[in-house]
């Protein structure tokens, strides 16, 4: 009976492995394939003659030092202000004792179930107005506002475990409430404040909807719109494409493998007492 559970259990654990490993083994022989090979229809054989070329070419023709400057300044500005913010506002609702805490909290969850296809024409028209449209802010203003509910519940749920007596130590020393802030609370919230930063970096690095709206400037546009270097009117060079979207993702995985440990750190840390 041990043996079938075993058996049971390692079958669970290989469906998702398989079906994560899938695409990023197709996507790679994907990549080095000529366009005859990919034509022909076998996904899963592998090139007579790897076409490593096609990553050279997605280097240079698809443009993607530009792209990757674009994202990486979109991305990077969007986290620093998203952890800023979310740390400031989980700190406020999880340790001060005011009267309207739990609505605060609950306006932050709400932002939580609005799609981001419902503001793309609201916020067309509020950014023309302000003259921001086409420009890269015009991008992250509204990341950080669909990346910062998500950011406060994970930080709320752990500051909320702190121990007080932390605080009242520092308070007794005579430490301010910014400086209990930034000496005794941020540094205790590292593996959330992690955890933040991972998801939304995995969010913001292949978004496309609000690019390809708020975004017609070629030399604004970020990764995701490289591959339509490689489209032409009457031909498509599918192993380009597939080495460019190669070379995107990788920056996503290498983060994710290096640091996937603390999402989970992050995750359960707020559900153990302090």
């Amino acid at each position: 009976m041990s043996k079938l559970k075993k058996g049971v259990v390692y079958l669970l654990f290989a469906i998702p492995v398989v079906t994560q490993l899938y695409p990023l083994l197709w996507l790679l022989l994907y990549s080095l394939k000529t366009n005859e090979e990919i034509l022909s229809g076998s996904f899963f054989s592998l090139p007579k003659s790897p076409m490593w070329q096609n990553y050279q070419q997605a280097y240079q023709l698809g443009s993607y030092p530009k792209y990757l400057a674009n994202s990486v300044l979109v991305t990077g500005a969007t986290m620093i202000c998203v952890i800023l913010l979310s740390s400031m506002v989980a700190y406020a609702i999880s340790r001060f004792r005011w009267k309207y805490g739990g609505l605060v909290m609950t306006v932050f969850l709400m932002g939580m179930m609005i799609p981001m296809q419902a503001t793309l024409l609201p916020l067309m028209v509020i950014f023309k107005n302000m003259g921001i449209l086409n420009t890269h802010l015009s991008l992250i203003l509204p990341y950080i506002a669909f990346s910062t509910p998500i950011s406060v519940f994970i930080l709320s749920g752990f500051m909320k475990s702190i121990p007080h007596e932390i605080e009242e130590s520092a308070y007794i020393d005579g430490a301010s409430i910014y400086r209990i802030f930034r000496s005794v609370i941020l540094p205790v919230s590292v593996p959330p404040m992690m955890t933040v930063c991972i998801l939304t970096f995995i969010t913001i690095w292949n978004e496309y909807i609000l690019a390809a709206t708020f975004i017609s400037s070629e030399r604004l546009k970020t990764l995701p719109f490289g591959v339509y270097t490689f489209v032409s009117q009457y031909s498509v060079n599918y192993g380009n494409i597939g080495a460019f979207l190669v070379m995107g993702a990788l920056p996503v995985i290498l983060i994710y493998f290096f640091l996937s440990g603390q999402i989970t750190k992050g995750m359960v840390a707020g559900a153990v007492k302090g």
